[in-house]
């Protein structure tokens, strides 16, 4: 009986060797880079580019072992902000906006120097609704930009490393 046991054990494991707690594959890569992603959309923001750069960097260290580097790295994402706008969704029976939508765009290239097959381009777009008498400054656009961010982030993070 404990043969059988120490076996489960051991197919438990292997089974999960090729994988890490946060679902990712086998890697086969030591450093990152995350270049500065410009703000290119009609619509300017101040300093939503140095958020987000900043936020995939952080991402990426707290859910891998990757080392984070200027330049050279194994990994390397880079790209622009596409696009940021805020429209009505919804209007009241007066015609004025009942709910807002800001929407954020960003264009990523990823580099996977040791393996060109996960090289891709690709846009990610997310939105957040707010109520249309709040207007998208403070802590309403705090709120919004992170909701975007974190789930542009992660789409990013599953694209490239966990390849959703």
């Amino acid at each position: 009986m404990k043969r059988f046991a120490v076996l489960g054990v051991f197919f438990i494991f292997s089974g999960c060797g090729v994988y890490n707690f946060t679902g990712i594959g086998t890697i086969d890569a030591e450093t990152f880079q995350v270049n500065y992603f410009q703000n290119n959309a009609d619509l300017i923001e101040p300093g939503i580019e140095r958020t987000f750069t900043r936020r995939l960097q952080d991402l990426i260290q707290d859910q891998t072992n990757l080392s984070l580097t200027n330049s050279g790295g194994d990994l390397v994402y880079e790209g622009e902000i596409t696009d940021y706008h805020i429209a009505p969704m919804t209007a009241t029976a007066d015609q004025r906006a009942a709910q807002n939508r800001l929407t954020i765009s960003v264009n990523v290239r990823f580099t996977n120097k040791k393996k060109e097959d996960d090289d891709f381009e690709k846009r990610f777009s997310f939105y957040y609704d707010f109520p249309g008498n709040n207007l998208p400054v403070g802590s309403t656009l705090n709120t919004g930009i992170d909701i975007i961010f974190e789930r542009i982030t992660q789409d990013i993070f599953n694209a490239s490393l966990n390849k959703w």
